[in-house]
């Protein structure tokens, strides 16, 4: 809490304040009061729109929740000593907050954590969909198609299979031709042709 904020709580100008605090140095280490920076101070500065030229001229003290006790026991006024009760309340409050969102900011870094791991299993998952997609989406290789009509290869076809000869009827023969082209010639009167 900044100088002015706790005199003007404490009833008191904000110089005494810093007089009592100067007089009592053995009453207030560094972890009850310290010197604001310069870089803080201009932070605080621009916070409360203040202008560059105008108000205080030296560097204000801030005090910790033991500080503001402590000048409330040097100050030795009535109204001194009954806001420093609420003055610490106000403290143990804060306190209290800072703690609730340790723990509030705690479980968003695990909720977070958690939502990645789900994200990088959904994004697996996506690919390997998009993946079957375009396999789906390439067209298949173009089959052999059999030739239409009288083929002449030179590999023999397939042996044909033997039946069995069924009872009571006699035993057929079966007859397998081969066409190969040949050249002849048909004679017809009056000319030859040759195929």
């Amino acid at each position: 809490m900044l100088d002015a904020d706790l005199a003007a709580l404490y009833g008191v100008q904000t110089r005494r304040l810093n007089e009592q605090v100067r007089r009592n140095t053995e009453r207030f280490p560094k972890d009850f009061v310290f010197q604001v920076t310069p870089a803080e101070f201009a932070n605080l500065k621009s916070q409360f729109a203040t202008s560059s030229w105008g108000g205080r001229r030296k560097l204000p003290l801030a005090f910790t929740e033991h500080g503001a006790i402590m000048a409330a026991m040097v100050l030795n006024s009535p109204r001194a000593t009954e806001v420093s009760v609420y003055v610490v309340r106000a403290f143990v409050q804060f306190r209290d907050t800072l703690i609730a969102h340790k723990q509030l900011a705690q479980r968003l870094d695990e909720l977070e954590a958690h939502i990645e791991r789900k994200l990088s299993s959904h994004d697996r998952a996506i690919a390997g969909i998009l993946d079957a997609i375009r396999q789906l989406m390439t067209p298949p290789a173009p089959r052999k198609k059999r030739p239409i009509g009288f083929v002449h290869n030179d590999q023999p076809p397939p042996a044909a299979k033997e039946r069995r000869p069924r009872k009571g009827r006699a035993l057929g023969v079966v007859f397998r031709f081969k066409f190969e082209p040949r050249s002849f010639n048909l004679q017809m009167p009056g000319e030859a042709l040759q195929y």
